[in-house]
Order: C-alpha cells, then sequence, then structure tokens
C-alpha cells in the first residue's frame, strides 16, 4: 500500500511575490531611464526670413547647396592668389559646380550665373518648379562664411544693397543649417 504524500513547498506564496516585486522593479526602472534619457526635441528655431537647408530645399536646391559651400572654399583660395574674386567664367572652367554647365545643372534648374560687383555670385533658376534662384554672397575678408539666399519665383531681383534687411524685403530667404540631435534621427510619422 503505496500512500502518496503532498509535500508544499516552504514559502511558496512568498517566492512568487518576490519574483513579481523584482519583475515590478526592473520594469520601473527601464521607464525611468527611458524618461530620462529619451529622445529631446533639441530643434533650434529660425527666424521667418530663414530657410532650413536639410528640411525645406528641394533635393535639387539641396544639390546646389552644398555645391555652393564647397565652391565658397576654393572661391576663397583662388581670391587669396588673385587678391579678387574669380569670375563666373574662371569657375567654370576650373569645373567647379554649379558654375559648370552640364547635364547636373541642366537637371538642377539650369542656373545663369553671373557675378555682381558688390561681392556675389548670383544664379537665377531658367525653372523656378524644379529650384529657386541663389545668392552666394562672400564675406569681405578670407576669415568670414558664406551667406546663401534663396528666392523661388522667377523675378529673383537683386537690390543695390545685399544687406540682409534689403534681401529680406525683395523676397529672399536666407538658407541657414544647424546640426542637432535631428541630423541623425529623423522621423517622419
Amino acid at each position: 500500500m503505496s500512500r502518496a504524500h503532498v509535500i508544499r513547498p516552504a514559502g511558496a506564496g512568498h517566492e512568487t511575490l518576490y519574483v513579481l516585486l523584482a519583475s515590478l522593479l526592473i520594469v520601473a526602472l527601464a521607464a525611468g531611464v527611458v524618461w530620462l534619457r529619451g529622445e529631446r526635441e533639441d530643434e533650434q528655431a529660425i527666424a521667418t526670413h530663414q530657410i532650413d537647408a536639410r528640411r525645406d530645399l528641394t533635393a535639387a536646391e539641396q544639390g546646389l547647396y552644398t555645391d555652393l559651400r564647397v565652391a565658397f572654399d576654393e572661391i576663397q583660395l583662388l581670391r587669396e592668389e588673385n587678391a579678387a574674386a574669380p569670375g563666373v567664367q574662371a569657375l567654370a572652367d576650373e569645373g567647379l559646380p554649379p558654375f559648370v554647365v552640364d547635364a547636373g545643372s541642366q537637371s538642377r534648374g539650369s542656373h545663369q550665373w553671373t557675378w555682381l560687383e558688390a561681392g556675389a555670385y548670383l544664379g537665377r533658376s531658367q525653372a523656378p518648379e524644379i529650384a529657386g534662384s541663389l545668392l552666394l554672397i562672400l564675406p569681405p575678408d578670407s576669415t568670414g562664411q558664406a551667406d546663401i539666399w534663396l528666392r523661388r519665383d522667377s523675378a529673383a531681383i537683386i537690390p543695390d544693397d545685399l544687406g540682409q534687411a534689403a534681401l529680406i524685403a525683395a523676397g529672399w530667404q536666407q538658407v541657414v543649417s544647424h546640426y542637432d540631435a535631428g541630423v541623425t534621427r529623423e522621423h517622419r510619422h
């Protein structure tokens, strides 16, 4: 005659409670870490006359903007060598986009570039629906940064004064780029 004895574990109810409390503690700690270290909105506000190079430009305009930033470095070197800013034809002869006329320039608005004696290069767009007209304003000395402005209609009229107030009044928008957390983590919902 065999007898079956049921042996209950000592403190079985307490074990379940401890596992449940440990699980809740882990979830609470994880939630706290996510809340403290989670993604923040670090976007910098831009002025109403400015336009963000990453978010607000078309693909063609972004390409032209990048080309102008790279060309600016070359223009500064040529400017130091020759004690004067190079003409548009000299930049085209150097093969510097966006000044050179090629298939790429045709697909990005067929800009007609001219040198303005006030110290800027004006690229009038022949196809404003693809890319607006651009203005690259050189700094007075070799230590400053270039200023790039955009106008998206066909009436790209340049005021005599290349100051910020005159350009804003003429309908131009300053292209700016801010590098923040959104550069590497942009979510589209």
